[in-house]
């Protein structure tokens, strides 16, 4: 092949993988992004809590 042929067989790949990557956006998230949210969110959740568990017995701790 020469390098002309090379150089646009690579445009021609990064256009389809520019297109393919638009297409795959979605507007609205599917059922397993959003289960994947939910997820993220508990444990957010579950870290603030522990955070403030710990943040309490330091506070007993030091009040003894």
């Amino acid at each position: 092949m020469t390098h002309d042929m090379l150089k646009k067989l690579g445009l021609v790949l990064l256009v389809g993988m520019l297109a393919a990557g638009l297409v795959g956006c979605q507007d609205e998230p599917g059922p397993a992004e959003k289960a994947g949210q939910e997820i993220d969110n508990a444990m957010d959740d579950a870290g603030e809590g522990v955070e403030e568990m710990g943040e309490s017995i330091q506070d007993s701790v030091q009040g003894n």
